[in-house]
């Protein structure tokens, strides 16, 4: 298994082009990139993270993902070609890096009710954007968040009947927002799953470092070995819930001792 942070971990603290610098002092050798605005979004800008991120490897690229990611459902052909032209981006910054993966969250929900999905229109619609990564050699994967069309299981395990090329991410703090146990995500992902990310909670939601809140990680990683899964681990944490860089080397060498103990091999 492979182990990373995401940069996303380190916004409004430091720039997303100077996060690697302090990866490689933490001995953090694999990252996720976190484009965050359209500026980074640039060629050019994927351009600078490839000189600046020296022998860190990249997993996975991510947005944010609100600014133009549920357009790419849009009927209205030049609203979806706007928003392609976004998507095509940050796929450019995704190969020059040698990124597996596209960290996806596609639309959110917007209103308060329960949304009814047209499984055959979303999965050609989906595939239409599978195809278009993998012409950049990147894998789309959705991501379980709790405020989006992937909330809960079920969407999954119809979408994937219409889409069976799409991979998925596991994130435990949004299934944990969803009030579903993060083993009924993985269920339905199975093969699909790729990579992971990974924070710590309580039984409040309050998020914490790994290690300091209330998840079982042990149990976690036992679980995942069990059922077959050696893709990537994520470290995705938010800038409040630390006070020094130390504190994250701690937390990611916690992480990586429990996937140790469950069994697993650590290549980084």
């Amino acid at each position: 298994m492979k182990f990373g942070i995401s940069t996303a971990s380190f916004f409004g603290k430091e720039l997303t082009e100077n996060t690697f610098d302090i990866m490689s002092r933490l001995n953090i050798k694999g990252a996720e990139v976190f484009l965050t605005t359209y500026y980074e979004y640039e060629n050019s800008f994927a351009d600078l993270i490839k000189q600046r991120k020296g022998d860190i490897e990249i997993f996975s690229v991510h947005t944010l993902n609100t600014q133009f990611e549920p357009q790419l459902y849009n009927n209205a052909e030049r609203t979806f070609k706007d928003s392609l032209n976004f998507f095509e981006k940050v796929l450019y910054c995704a190969k020059l890096l040698n990124a597996k993966e596209y960290t996806f969250h596609g639309p959110a929900r917007l209103k308060r009710r329960e949304y009814v999905f047209d499984f055959a229109d979303l999965g050609k619609k989906t595939n239409r954007l599978i195809e278009i990564a993998e012409s950049y050699n990147v894998k789309l994967a959705y991501e379980n968040v709790h405020w989006a069309y992937f909330y809960k299981p079920e969407f999954y395990e119809n979408l994937k009947k219409y889409s069976p090329k799409l991979k998925t991410v596991l994130d435990i703090k949004q299934a944990m927002q969803s009030k579903i146990d993060y083993r009924e995500f993985v269920k339905v992902m199975k093969d699909s799953l790729i990579n992971l990310h990974l924070c710590d909670y309580d039984s409040s939601g309050k998020l914490y470092l790994p290690g300091r809140g209330e998840f079982d990680f042990k149990e976690f990683f036992k679980f995942l070995r069990e059922f077959g899964y050696d893709g990537f681990c994520t470290m995705e944490l938010y800038s409040g819930d630390y006070n020094n860089y130390e504190e994250i080397k701690t937390a990611f060498l916690y992480l990586k001792e429990c996937a140790d103990k469950a069994g697993y091999k650590i290549e980084l």
